[in-house]
């Protein structure tokens, strides 16, 4: 192909990529991690946080984008506006949008041991109103979090009547979502008992991740949620 021949036809490309809309995967991209993957060591290890993020979340990601061909209202909402209408669309949606939803807090409410600050006076407030103490509330989301059976989430949620709960969800459902079942309210905080989460370190032993993972409890971010609400 002579050289002319060849700009011309990449002239071409140009102009009809400059006609397309913007392709539907750049409607949800995965974040990174707001830390190095090591960071959270010992409690998490660096491995399993890039396997978590990078084929895990980066799959949910992935998987929810191939969904939006045959689901075009997705392009219209965001991610979160997404899970409030979640039973509206087909449990492929649910499944991968509720994942990147769920991930996507996950990793902004942990940071490096030492460095989570602690609960805000307001928040405080609410957890001696709703659990007693903070001790009381950690007791009891490591019981809900242990006895969850199988794949799921545990939540520290802020319900529409301003009183905080414990709850637990399912696979990558969320209180979010508008389904049946699934206790609502603002998720404040989310632990993810999956294995994945937690295996290679802990292999069986999720009471003791549960119990570890306190350590990493980013409090400014929880305290921004809750004044958000």
């Amino acid at each position: 192909m002579a050289r002319s021949q060849l700009l011309s036809l990449l002239a071409s490309l140009v102009l009809l990529l400059g006609w397309c809309p913007l392709p539907a995967w750049a409607d949800f991209a995965l974040p990174p991690l707001p830390y190095a993957s090591e960071a959270l060591e010992p409690v998490i290890d660096a491995t399993t946080m890039s396997i978590h993020h990078d084929r895990h979340h980066g799959a949910y990601v992935a998987n929810l984008n191939a969904q939006i061909a045959a689901n075009p209202g997705l392009t219209e909402l965001s991610l979160e506006a997404l899970q409030g209408q979640i039973a509206d669309f087909p449990i492929a949606v649910r499944n991968n949008g509720g994942g990147h939803w769920n991930h996507s807090q996950f990793w902004t409410v942990m940071g490096p041991v030492g460095q989570g600050g602690k609960p805000s006076t307001q928040l405080l407030k609410a957890i001696n109103a709703s659990f007693g103490s903070l001790e009381s509330l950690q007791t009891q989301f490591n019981k809900t979090a242990a006895g969850h059976f199988g794949s799921g989430w545990a939540w520290l949620i802020r319900k529409p009547d301003g009183t905080l709960a414990i709850t637990s969800t399912a696979n990558q459902d969320n209180p979010l979502m508008n389904l049946e079942g699934i206790e609502r309210g603002t998720p404040l905080l989310g632990l993810d008992v999956w294995e994945h989460a937690y295996y290679l370190k802990y292999q069986n032993r999720r009471p003791d991740y549960i119990a570890a993972w306190w350590d990493l409890v980013n409090w400014n971010e929880v305290n921004r949620r809750f004044a958000a609400v």
